[in-house]
């Protein structure tokens, strides 16, 4: 099935069940500036969510364009996309959790035509906060889901809020059985092996958080559900990736054609990214080096290097829109309307950025060469600072280049530069600045000790034997990877967190030491790719718990990091996972 009778089928369904059907709405979110897109098809519904009346009613489905850039990096791989398209239908204070579920079922099965054998669901298991989702559980046995494909999970998993703060409550989500063999025999909705895909969310927004954390009754009862298109062709059609779908084809077939380098992940950044610069633009969005200007440069940024990656003439680039349009004008019929705007802004940035990219390569090139002689394995900040200053090649795009040349990079370092940099801008002639700490990224340094904290607690909770693999750093938040052949109870994660809250409340000591390679490896510190480390190395020692060689910076006391929360835990690649925490004051 096609994506657009998917979402053709959808929006005549609930309307024929007294949803009113109304457009998506921009990419670029109207007088909401604390987003840079619409992420999601809630996002611009939020007044009516709260109670305010819609002027269409209280039932209300339409497709949104979305746009979530925090997995930028990750595209290329079988299945992120930055741009996708959801599906959605509410009720503001009208239907409540049987009905949704009664029409879930009767969508999926009867239109859609899923076998009803292959569908598992997932309910809120109760808590504090909340009770148990019977009520969701009983109308999914009454729609036809037997009681062993109906599965009980904590708020990690089935429990929605915006943020800290507003509307929230339980969720039940549905999963396909791709048909693929059970992991093992707890294997169910929550692993992420490959079996269980999730397909559809309905949220039941029946509660209100409130800034001290305690959680009320909602006058209003709302339910909010979130489908999504891609994915959705993609299972129905049998595909393994969204890639195979019609919606890139034509595009992933005529870059193989094109292309000198057969190179799958540089195909897929191209179709995905081209995709994606086009829909943004259609809807007003421009090249610019602030917000989500320059969230598109980077995006057209990122996919020319992967063109001459692939040694695609870039002057095929116009065809390539040509291409596009036409594929998608069924379902976006704006892109015929804007398509020479389309072309005029995608076309300039790219010549505005090849120039800059060749110079850059080949500049990074030199210090890739250099590093690799001197047994170094992180590209400093101050190099990839000259590099942004002297020739205008941007931070990602050095990251990119050093990840695909098995090289992290130090961004602390680099931050403070540009800060000063722009502080002397903005200063003039006075040349004025702030030196030293006062220009440190005080947050991303305390992330980065906090790595050293999570990376000690993995070893003594999970097993000596877990090492770091990986970790990105940004002010928001930090990521890890470690090796692990499981993923972590709910058990094994607090206590995690909870080994690491209980080392940050002791204000352990974080010292450094210069010292030869082999004798920090005797002393018994930890790194990744010991061979590839200088003679000399910089090692962190925080109390008794956790003995590191690493680059730095570190804070002076564990003290200073404030609260440690894990947000998330997840499959990274084989034998890899991945977690994704915060720290609050």
């Amino acid at each position: 099935m096609k994506a657009i009778e998917i979402r053709n089928k959808y929006l005549n369904f609930f309307q024929a069940h007294g949803h009113k059907v109304i457009p998506s709405a921009p990419l670029i979110p109207e007088n909401d500036p604390s987003v840079l897109f619409t992420t999601a098809g809630m996002q611009p519904l939020v007044p009516y969510l709260l109670g305010e009346k819609h002027p269409e009613g209280t039932r209300i489905t339409d497709y949104q364009k979305c746009v979530r850039t925090n997995d930028i990096d990750e595209v290329g791989d079988n299945r992120h996309l930055t741009y996708f398209e959801m599906l959605g239908n509410w009720s503001l204070g009208d239907y409540f959790k049987e009905e949704a579920i009664e029409m879930s079922y009767e969508f999926l099965t009867k239109e859609l035509r899923i076998d009803p054998s292959k569908l598992s669901v997932t309910c809120f298991a109760g808590d504090g906060d909340a009770p148990r989702d019977m009520v969701a559980a009983e109308a999914w046995k009454k729609a036809g889901i037997p009681e062993d494909r109906i599965y009980f999970y904590g708020k990690d998993n089935n429990w929605w809020i915006a943020g800290e703060e507003g509307p929230c409550g339980p969720d039940t989500e549905m999963f396909l059985d791709t048909g693929k063999p059970a992991c093992s025999p707890n294997c169910g909705p929550d692993c992420d092996c490959g079996k269980y895909v999730e397909i559809w969310n309905n949220v039941f927004m029946e509660y209100y958080k409130s800034k001290d954390g305690s959680i009320s009754k909602l006058k209003q009862q709302n339910v909010d559900t979130g489908l999504g298109l891609e994915r959705m062709a993609m299972l129905l059609q049998g595909k393994e990736t969204p890639f195979d779908i019609e919606l890139f084809v034509p595009v992933m077939e005529k870059l193989k054609e094109l292309a000198k380098v057969d190179d799958i992940e540089s195909r897929r950044i191209v179709t995905e990214h081209l995709r994606s610069s086009m829909m943004i633009t259609a809807d007003g969005g421009r090249p610019s080096n602030i917000d989500r200007g320059y969230v598109l440069r980077r995006l057209i940024r990122r996919m020319t290097r992967h063109l001459n990656k692939l040694q695609i003439d870039l002057n095929e680039l116009s065809n390539l829109i040509d291409l596009y349009v036409e594929t998608l004008k069924e379902l976006y019929p704006e892109l015929v309307e804007k398509k020479e705007i389309i072309k005029e802004v995608i076309v300039t940035e790219k010549d505005k950025f090849v120039k800059t990219l060749a110079n850059g390569e080949r500049e990074f090139n030199k210090v890739v060469e250099k590093a690799k002689r001197e047994n170094k394995t992180i590209i400093d900040g101050y190099t990839i600072f000259k590099l942004y200053e002297t020739y205008g090649f941007p931070p990602e795009v050095t990251s990119d280049l050093a990840k695909e040349q098995g090289f992290e990079i130090e961004m602390v370092e680099f931050d403070k530069l540009f800060k000063e940099h722009q502080e002397k801008s903005r200063l003039g002639s006075e040349q004025k600045f702030k030196g030293g700490l006062a220009e440190q990224n005080e947050q991303t340094t305390k992330y980065h000790t906090a790595t050293h904290l999570l990376n000690a607690a993995l070893k003594e909770v999970i097993s000596k034997d877990i090492h770091q693999k990986g970790s990105n750093i940004t002010t928001e938040r930090m990521r890890f990877d470690f090796s692990c052949d499981h993923k972590l109870t709910d058990e094994e994660k607090q206590k995690v967190e909870d080994l690491v809250n209980e080392w940050i409340k002791q204000d352990l000591p974080v010292t450094i030491q210069t010292m030869k390679k082999e004798d920090a490896v005797q002393s018994g510190a930890e790194c990744m790719f010991i061979e590839k480390y200088p003679d000399e190395v910089t090692v962190y020692t925080i109390g008794t718990v956790s003995k590191e060689i690493c680059g730095g910076p570190h804070v002076t006391h564990t003290g200073e990091l404030g609260h440690f929360s894990i947000k998330k835990e997840e499959a990274s690649s084989a034998g890899v996972r991945r977690i994704k925490a915060v720290l609050s004051d």
